[in-house]
């Protein structure tokens, strides 16, 4: 018997533990998970606040916040523990993202006292609830305006032992004026805040036209206005697919200004999406890695003037060009990934910034006509009131009388509903009047009431019935809350027209090198100081053609036998020592069969001109732009110049006239300045003869510099071209 009733125990508990298809369970268990978390925690509403904002606010409402003087942080947390049970820890953190000392906000809700953070540290703590002291800040009475007039709905708080708000009357679009971050289940939120007096404008624009064109909304409300300030880089085209489907970055940059006699860059406004530490590190990161060589120093130079993040920089470095460097390469700029997910009538929808304010039009307008209903009825009472009172002012004796007649009390109210026809209302109401207005004047002067009572009564019933009536309402409600709490923009518009583009070079370190072509075309990339002593290794046969000075970041000009030009970057090449024999540039640049490379040269954003010489004594001097560097080989001319080949280009800078030494192969020597060479297009210029040549004699090089093996002297140097070279001139 035991044994069998053992097993038929088994069965039971092995029918009760029965697998659990994975869809049933997703269905009853995750789904009310994931809805909780997404309509009861992470989105906010259409009132802009998520529900832990409201409970601490609402709770704050109660305590007389508004009009008290601040109490403890503690104190506010401890009542708002009755509405938000999520512990003492979330509240706390709740309340200090919304205080003015935190500066999170545009328009910060809580008026706070003591150390609260601030948004723009990751590291910097506030302080314990016990230190502080808050309340609310005169812009919350317009949060509250009419929830004593049953503006909302209200529901019971978790245990039923008190009521909430379901949302707050917001008499502005607060949801686009306060920033919002959440992450729900499946999905999140990233709203920025707007300036408060564009929103103003705006809103009142689609109050006066709901089809008002997405144009004329972007000329209200240009674009997003963050606490921390900053630059916003402004692209409209952009902007208006953020305002039309909710979705899309903002691109902020940090504010800054150069002290000249510190010598120092101060960062004075960052990006409301990044934090000073973050800064610090990623510069001090690339610090060490050799990549921001102009900076020295940097640190947090915060102090009561508020936030200041100083960096010390070399002397003789350009800050302009420094911090477009800093915007490449650090959160000095960032993107603010917005996505307006909001919670409209309890569903999560992404929206953009037209159908927000439409779906706030219509919240408020139902605020509005729950306000002007709860009115009217008072009055309607009121009116019924004053009609029983003015039956009983042609026989106010008798009603007196009846009142005197009356043994038992409580029969007073129906004898007088009897006598004069009135409801029990109006009988209770003449019932409680005090014996010292019972005189026909303070009757008659209430009655006089009635009138204004009935054309208040039809104004009210007439304004919630006429919608435009009640838009003119809201219109002139956010005329007013503009001109009292509008402020001016704090993120600067910085339109993309107004900056450069990026420019790679500046991610790449700029230091000097030299440049070193050989007659077999192995080019070497050597370091400008240092190894001076190293001897150069050369294969056997090969020996020196040509070298130059350059930085790192500029571009490489390659020109060849076969008058073609190959483009580099000086930055792609690996930095040598002279004791190795170099890279094949044929191989590198993948030059054709028989080609081979006669001469570089480096430019430059300060490179005017090019002048490219050639072996037969003639000469190109040409503006450095027609020289393409972003091409990898070019035809250079359409005409042949004989067997004449490049053999000699030199970088000119920008407004100078350089001294050109012409040394021949019979070791002879010449010096025209290059102003003699007239400028010329690359693609129609005609190589001029600027060097006449014995027969059989060619050019054996063209320096910036008198060769250290003649003696310079004036005899050598021409005013005028074709030019005969000096003979006699040597060792």
């Amino acid at each position: 018997m035991a044994k069998k009733k053992g097993a038929t125990q088994v069965t039971t508990v092995e029918a009760e533990i029965r697998p659990q298809p994975i869809v049933e369970t997703i269905e009853t268990n995750y789904m009310p998970y994931a809805m909780s978390v997404i309509i009861s925690r992470a989105l906010p509403e259409i009132d802009g606040f998520k529900p832990s904002h409201r409970k601490l606010l609402y709770t704050m409402y109660e305590m007389g916040l508004l009009t008290k003087p601040r109490t403890k942080s503690a104190n506010v947390v401890g009542q708002t523990m009755h509405l938000n049970p999520h512990g003492d820890a979330a509240i706390y953190e709740t309340l200090v993202r919304l205080t003015r000392g935190h500066g999170a906000l545009l328009h910060p809700f809580i008026n706070s006292k003591g150390s609260f953070g601030k948004q723009y540290s990751r590291d910097m703590a506030y302080a314990a609830s016990r230190y502080t002291e808050v309340k609310l800040d005169p812009i919350c009475a317009e949060l509250f305006d009419g929830i004593e007039k049953n503006a909302v709905d209200l529901v019971p708080n978790y245990d039923n032992t008190t009521k909430e708000p379901v949302l707050l009357p917001t008499t502005f679009p607060n949801i686009l004026v306060s920033p919002n971050l959440g992450i729900a289940v499946g999905m999140a939120c990233s709203i920025c805040s707007f300036n408060l007096a564009e929103v103003c404008d705006g809103t009142i624009a689609l109050l006066k036209n709901p089809d008002c064109p997405i144009d004329r909304l972007l000329d209200l409300i240009p674009a997003p206005d963050f606490a921390g300030g900053g630059r916003l880089v402004y692209d409209r085209e952009k902007m208006r697919e953020l305002y039309e489907s909710g979705v899309g970055p903002v691109r902020l940059r940090a504010k800054y200004s150069f002290d000249e006699k510190e010598n120092c860059i101060d960062i004075l406004e960052i990006p409301y999406s990044t934090s000073i530490e973050a800064i610090m590190k990623k510069i001090t990161d690339l610090i060490k890695e050799g990549k921001l060589r102009e900076i020295t120093d940097v640190r947090d130079a915060i102090d009561l003037n508020g936030f200041r993040l100083t960096v010390d920089v070399r002397r003789g470095t350009n800050p302009e060009r420094l911090m477009e460097k800093l915007y490449l390469l650090t959160p000095l700029e960032d993107n603010f990934d917005c996505n307006f997910n909001v919670l409209l009538n309890g569903n999560p929808r992404t929206v953009g910034v037209r159908e927000i304010l439409l779906a706030w039009i219509d919240f408020r307008i139902g605020c509005i006509k729950r306000e002007m209903s709860f009115d009217l009825e008072k009055k309607q009472d009121k009116l019924h009131l004053l009609m029983g009172l003015g039956s009983i002012l042609l026989d106010l004796d008798r009603a007196i009388r009846i009142i005197r007649n009356t043994e038992d009390e409580k029969q007073v109210v129906p004898n007088l509903m009897e006598a004069f026809h009135l409801s029990e209302k109006q009988a209770e109401y003449i019932a409680e009047i005090k014996l010292r207005h019972l005189n026909r004047e303070y009757i008659r002067n209430r009655i006089e009431e009635i009138a204004a009572l009935e054309k208040e009564i039809a104004d009210l019933s007439e304004t919630i019935r006429d919608e435009i009536k009640i838009k003119g309402r809201i219109a002139d409600q956010l005329r007013a809350i503009k001109k009292k709490y509008g402020l001016p923009r704090k993120t600067e518009i910085l339109s993309e027209t107004e900056i450069s583009a990026p420019d790679p070079s500046l991610l790449i370190d700029d230091y000097p090198v030299r440049l070193l072509l050989t007659k077999h075309g192995f080019f070497k990339k050597l370091a400008a100081t240092g190894n001076r002593g190293e001897e150069q290794k050369y294969k056997e046969g090969d020996g020196e053609l040509q070298t130059v000075e350059a930085n790192n970041t500029d571009a490489l000009l390659v020109f060849t036998n076969k008058l073609k030009m190959y483009a580099a970057k000086i930055s792609d090449f690996d930095l040598l020592r002279p004791s190795v024999i170099g890279e094949l540039l044929h191989t590198s640049l993948k030059m054709d069969k028989g080609e081979r490379p006669t001469a570089i040269c480096p430019v430059n954003r300060e490179t005017g001109s090019v002048v490219l010489a050639f072996s037969d004594g003639t000469t190109l001097r040409c503006p450095s732009e027609d020289f393409p560097t972003d091409q990898r080989r070019i035809k250079l001319f359409a005409m042949q110049t004989g067997l004449a080949t490049p053999m000699a280009t030199l970088p000119e800078r920008t407004g100078e006239n350089s001294d050109l030494w012409f040394r021949t192969e019979d070791d002879k020597l010449v010096c025209i300045n290059s102003r003699l060479i007239d400028r010329s297009p690359l693609l129609t210029a005609i190589p001029v003869q600027t060097v006449i040549l014995k027969k059989g004699v060619k050019l054996k090089s063209v320096t910036l510099t008198c060769p250290t093996e003649f003696a310079p002297g004036d005899k050598a140097r021409k005013s005028r071209i074709p030019a005969l070279p000096v003979s006699e001139i040597g060792n």
